[in-house]
C-alpha cells in the first residue's frame, strides 16, 4: 500500500464531470510526473489528491484512511501543495506570505519558534527568493511571483509534495533550477513528489514514474522509458515523433518529425 492513492473515483465540478472511473497509486518516495494534452484531467487527479476536490463515488485514500474525511491540519503536515493560478493577499511582502507555509504546524497561542524560522530561511534561499523579502509580491513578476509560491510549499515541510505546473511563468533557466530542487528534495530528503508538466522531455529526465492521461482516463503508468514511447505519443499527443535517448540523461528525448512546409 502506499501513503496516497486513489480508487475508483468520479472527478469534476458541478455537472461537467471530468474523470470517471480512475485508480491511481503514488510511489512512496519518488518524483511522479503527470502528463497528457489539456484537459484531460490532470489537475483535476492532483486537486483529489489534497483537501480541494472531493470523489462524487470511490475513494482517495491517504495512510489508508479516506484523504476528505482527516482532520484539516492534519492533512496539511503531510501534503503540501503549489497549486496553479494561486493569487497572494493584496499589500502582503514577500517574507510574510512565505511564513504561512508554516500555518499547519501553529497551535493556538504558540510563540513563533526557531525551527519555523529555519524553514522560511531555508524555503527563500532554496527558491531564490531572499533578495525579494521585502518586496510586495504584486509587484513581482510572473517568474518571481511562481518561486514566491514554491517557498511557501517548502516552507510548509511536507513529505507529500504536489505541484500544478510549476514552471508556468518561468523562464527555461528558472525551469531547470526549480526541476532540479524538486529532484535533490526526492533524492536528499526522500520527499514524495508529485507534479503536473507539460514537457514531455522535462518529465522523462527528472521523474522516476509517469502517469499518462487521455480524456480523464490513465492510459499508462509506469518508469519514463516504458511510458515514453513513439506509439504513446502518437496515442495520447497525436504527435508523429522519434524517440531516442536523452545524449546528457540518457532518458527519453521526444523529438517531432520533421513537417516539410508545403511547396508554392
Amino acid at each position: 500500500m502506499t501513503r496516497l492513492s486513489v480508487e475508483g473515483a468520479a472527478l469534476g465540478y458541478a455537472d461537467t464531470p471530468v474523470c470517471t472511473d480512475i485508480s491511481v497509486q503514488i510511489p512512496d518516495g519518488a518524483f511522479t510526473v503527470i502528463v497528457g494534452p489539456n484537459a484531460c484531467g490532470k489537475s483535476t487527479l492532483l486537486k483529489s489528491l489534497t483537501r480541494l476536490l472531493p470523489p462524487s463515488s470511490g475513494r482517495v485514500l491517504l495512510d489508508g484512511l479516506q484523504l476528505h474525511q482527516q482532520p484539516t491540519k492534519h492533512v496539511a503536515r503531510q501534503v503540501g501543495l503549489l497549486p496553479q493560478g494561486a493569487v497572494a493577499p493584496d499589500g502582503i511582502r514577500v517574507v510574510d506570505l512565505v511564513t504561512r507555509g508554516r500555518y499547519p504546524h501553529q497551535r493556538l497561542f504558540s510563540p513563533w519558534t526557531p525551527e519555523d524560522e529555519e524553514a522560511v530561511r531555508a524555503a527563500m534561499h532554496a527558491t531564490g527568493v531572499h533578495e525579494l523579502s521585502g518586496r510586495m509580491v504584486d509587484e513581482l513578476s510572473g517568474g518571481q511571483r511562481q518561486r514566491v509560491w514554491m517557498a511557501v510549499a517548502l516552507a510548509q515541510e511536507t513529505p507529500i509534495l504536489l505541484l500544478d505546473e510549476p514552471t508556468t511563468y518561468l523562464d527555461l533557466n528558472h525551469q531547470i533550477e526549480l526541476l532540479e530542487l524538486c529532484r535533490g528534495l526526492n533524492r536528499e530528503q526522500g520527499t514524495t513528489l508529485v507534479a503536473v508538466l507539460h514537457d514531455l522531455n522535462q518529465a522523462a529526465r527528472y521523474a522516476d514514474h509517469i502517469i499518462a492521461m487521455q480524456a480523464g482516463d490513465v492510459i499508462a503508468a509506469g518508469a519514463p522509458g516504458d511510458v515514453i514511447t513513439e506509439a504513446l505519443v502518437e496515442q495520447v499527443f497525436t504527435l508523429d515523433a522519434r524517440v531516442i535517448p536523452d545524449p546528457e540523461s540518457g532518458t527519453p528525448l521526444v523529438v517531432p518529425r520533421w513537417r516539410h512546409p508545403a511547396r508554392v
